[in-house]
This record gives C-alpha cells, sequence and structure tokens, in this order.
C-alpha cells in the first residue's frame, strides 16, 4: 500500500535508506570524512563548473579527501544534466572499481547526476555507488530517490530506484554562502513548490509527509524574505536549508508517478526552453494553486496553508486555497523573482507542445485549463 487518503485518515509511509544528516556551518569539513562508508574508500566528485573555477569549494572537498581517498572530479555538469556528460562521467568512473563512493556538491544537476551515475553503475557492474551529497541550492533533488537528465533531443527523461537516494546529506551553510542570492531564492520557490504539491499528491501521508511539508511552508515564507535581505546571514541559510529537506524528504519512496502539475509544467518547460527549474517554479506554482482550488479534495489540503503564514482560515475552502495562491504570488513578486515566458523567447505558439508534454493530452477539460494557464505566463 502506498496511497493514502484523508477520509478516513491512512496511510502507510515507506522511508528512503538516508542514513544520516548533518546540517550547520563546517559541516563538510567535519563529518565528510566520517560519511564514507569504509576507511579504505575512494570517492568521486560530481559538480558543475561554476563550483569548480569560480569557487575554492572543490578544492577543499579534494583536500578533506587527500590522494588516499580521492579517485577523481567530474566537474563539467551543465543544467538539466545532458546525457552526453552522463555517458563520459559514467565511462570513468566504471573503468576504476576502487571507486565506492560518489560525492556530488552543487544544485539539481550535480545531484541527479550522480545519482544515475550511481544507477548506470549498478546496471554495468552490479553494484550502487555510496551517495554522499552537498547541496549549494533549495532544489531539494538530494531528498529523492529519482533522477532526470536531458536526452540528446532536449527531452527530459527520469531514472529511478530505492538505492539511488543519497546515502548521507550535508547541508553546510558556508557552501551556500558561495551560491548567487537569485539562484538560492528561486530554488526556494522550488522547494514551496515541493511542499505545496506534495500535500495533494495521492501517496502523500498525513506524517511525517504532510505535517513537515506545512512546517517547510511556514519556514520558507519566514525565512526567504530575511535571506533576500542579508544572504550572507548562515541562520538564514541553514534554515531555508532545513525548509527544503523538509519540502520532499519526507514523501520516501511513496511517490508515484509525478509530483504534480507544477512540477510536470516544470518538466515542459525546462530542458526544451533551458529555463532553469527555480525559475519555473516562480513562473507555474501560484496559478497551478489558483487552479487546483477549483478541485474541492485538493482545495481543502492546499487550504492548510493558511495558518502556516500567517493568515486566517475562512472555512471556505476553496476560498482559503485561492488566497494561498495569491500569497504564493507575492512572495515570488517580493523576492524579485517574478517573470513571464517571452523572456526566455516562448511565444503562444508553444502552448500546445508545452500543454501536451505536462498533461500527456491533447484535448479536453484538463488539456483547455492549462492550456489557458500557460498562456497567462507568457
Amino acid at each position: 500500500m502506498t496511497e493514502s487518503t484523508a477520509h478516513p485518515l491512512s496511510g502507510f509511509w515507506k522511508p528512503t535508506h538516508l542514513q544520516g544528516l548533518h546540517y550547520g556551518p563546517s559541516s563538510v569539513q567535519n563529518y565528510l570524512i566520517s560519511a564514507l562508508p569504509s576507511a579504505t574508500s575512494k570517492a568521486f566528485v560530481i559538480t558543475g563548473s561554476s563550483l569548480a573555477t569560480k569557487t575554492s569549494l572543490i578544492r577543499q572537498v579534494e583536500k578533506l579527501l587527500g590522494p588516499e581517498r580521492h579517485a577523481g572530479t567530474f566537474s563539467t555538469i551543465k543544467q538539466h544534466a545532458p546525457v552526453a556528460q552522463l555517458d563520459e562521467a559514467t565511462r570513468i568512473v566504471a573503468e576504476d572499481p576502487s571507486i565506492d563512493t560518489i560525492i556530488s556538491v552543487g544544485g539539481g544537476s550535480p545531484i541527479d547526476s550522480a545519482k544515475i551515475i550511481s544507477y548506470r553503475c549498478h546496471q554495468k557492474l552490479g553494484k550502487f555507488l555510496h551517495h554522499i551529497t552537498v547541496p549549494t541550492t533549495l532544489s531539494a533533488a538530494e531528498c529523492t530517490h529519482f533522477a532526470g537528465y536531458t536526452n540528446e533531443d532536449g527531452a527530459k527523461t527520469s531514472v529511478g530506484s530505492p538505492e539511488m537516494a543519497p546515502h548521507v546529506i550535508i547541508y553546510d551553510s558556508k557552501f551556500a554562502l558561495e551560491t548567487p542570492p537569485a539562484l538560492f531564492l528561486s530554488t526556494g520557490i522550488r522547494s514551496l513548490d515541493h511542499s505545496v504539491e506534495l500535500l495533494y499528491h495521492a501517496s502523500a501521508t498525513e506524517v511525517p509527509a504532510k505535517q513537515l511539508a506545512l512546517t517547510a511552508t511556514a519556514r520558507l515564507f519566514t525565512y526567504l524574505p530575511k535571506y533576500k535581505a542579508d544572504p550572507k546571514d548562515e541562520e538564514n541559510i541553514t534554515q531555508l536549508q532545513l525548509a527544503a529537506f523538509s519540502s520532499l524528504f519526507p514523501l520516501g519512496l511513496n511517490l508515484i508517478g509525478g509530483l504534480g502539475l507544477s512540477h510536470a509544467l516544470g518538466y515542459a518547460l525546462g530542458s526544451p526552453y533551458a529555463i532553469p527549474h527555480g525559475i519555473t517554479s516562480c513562473l507555474t506554482l501560484a496559478s497551478v494553486v489558483k487552479l487546483k482550488a477549483n478541485n474541492p479534495e485538493e482545495a481543502e489540503q492546499i487550504a492548510r496553508i493558511l495558518p502556516f503564514i500567517g493568515q486566517s482560515r475562512s472555512g471556505d475552502d476553496q476560498e482559503d486555497a485561492a488566497k494561498v495562491g495569491d500569497a504564493i504570488a507575492k512572495l515570488v513578486r517580493e523576492l524579485g523573482l517574478e517573470t513571464d515566458l517571452k523572456k526566455y523567447n516562448v511565444g503562444e505558439d508553444q502552448i500546445p507542445k508545452i500543454v501536451k508534454r505536462a498533461t500527456k493530452t491533447e484535448e479536453g477539460t484538463l488539456y483547455d485549463s492549462v492550456s489557458a494557464l500557460v498562456r497567462k505566463i507568457i
């Protein structure tokens, strides 16, 4: 059983195999080595070029590992994890049988890439890799057992396995200090996308999933504005990292299918038009929530958010859910993240393609509703 119900209240929660979660300043310095599976482990580092060339973070990781534990670094992972880079990284790792650990440092693309490399090593060699992840954004890719990558034709493809979930997560505020504030903020809205859509997902359990999603939403509404005001405050960074974790990890292995319509639209917009997923959430989430407010069952769950963001419930779930959508739109504006698809050269002629990708339909009520939604964000 993986489905949960609100009436009657019932469900079954299945966690991932996460072994440890470290958070706070200097967590990498303090805990990276102890997170390795053995004293003789060899680790391969996966990251993007910006962190490798514009910061000292990767050099810090390599120095901590030392020559006896560092098997190599692959630092050309690009946005949306193109398959060609995954092929190259997998080949390098598979050729060295001493590698038993993969360390991802960065946002969603390096983290997802590390999961896929581990999955491919299992296909080739019969073993998954021990995965330690050091997230530097709030995308929460570290919290799931599936990953997305971009095929040669530009389409986003995903794979999943319980063994793909990271084994150790290290949230280090000092590492996140190197993330451009606009990126950190937009991925915070991605986390909000997770916490909101988790609430009305059929397989999300009341405890711990929905309860932690509600607290994640509260934290995001509180600390994203504080972070914008002072991006160097490490307490705010750590609070937001914990919010990102709470937004998605509690779903565990329960996820069946996609998380929700906003995420589906994000995948339809992200890779094909080179739009970062944090930005896709800024574009779609508020509008999707207002659309979902028309569905009584989904509105009932969304309306639960209001007291967590400082507003009182009226007793009318659909009205309250719509207020949540308004509050999300206001937050996006106040964070300076409001945008539209025209800025990414996406015109109205693309609406049929986007809606077909997101809904897997070409006509009907859902198709029409989502078409109207996309038209509003162009």
